[in-house]
């Protein structure tokens, strides 16, 4: 959607004020109604962040009147706000209890196993002269503490 009309019209007043014939100069002999509604094309969405067209009629260059492509650059530069983060609600701790309820035997798979059979088992084909991947010797040798096993090459 583009720039509102009464919006370009008060940017092109503040840049006709502040630059005078260099400014307007430009589009002699083109319509500046088209002129302007290109300037609302070039400029949509910008009325969602009247800052960026603030900030860009604040940093203009003294010396020379902007493009409407230099002008979207200098909005676009704006710094922008940072967005407020309302405080997290609290936990219903009636909720919390009955989730961790419904949640428990979930976790209670996630939890390491005391027994290492597995464990176990995988350096016994080890031993066996089966080569299995060494990512997985290395789990299982971690996990029963036998640092000396190594896989046969």
């Amino acid at each position: 959607m583009s720039l509102p009309a009464a919006w370009i019209d008060k940017i092109f007043t503040k840049l006709t004020l502040a630059y005078g014939r260099d400014f307007l100069g430009r589009w002699e002999g083109i319509d500046l109604n088209a002129v302007k509604s290109d300037w609302a094309h070039e400029l949509a969405g910008f009325e969602r962040f009247p800052e960026g067209i603030a900030h860009a009629l604040t940093h203009l260059d003294p010396a020379k009147p902007p493009t409407v492509f230099q002008f979207r650059d200098l909005a676009r530069k704006s710094p922008r706000a940072e967005d407020k983060q309302l405080p997290a609600p609290a936990a219903s701790p009636v909720v919390v209890a009955e989730q961790l309820k419904r949640l428990a035997p979930m976790l209670k798979r996630l939890e390491p196993r005391a027994d290492k059979a597995w464990a176990h088992t995988i350096l016994n084909r080890v031993r066996a002269g089966e080569k299995l991947n060494p990512t997985t010797v290395r789990f299982a040798r971690e996990a029963v503490g036998d640092n000396q096993l190594q896989e046969p090459q």
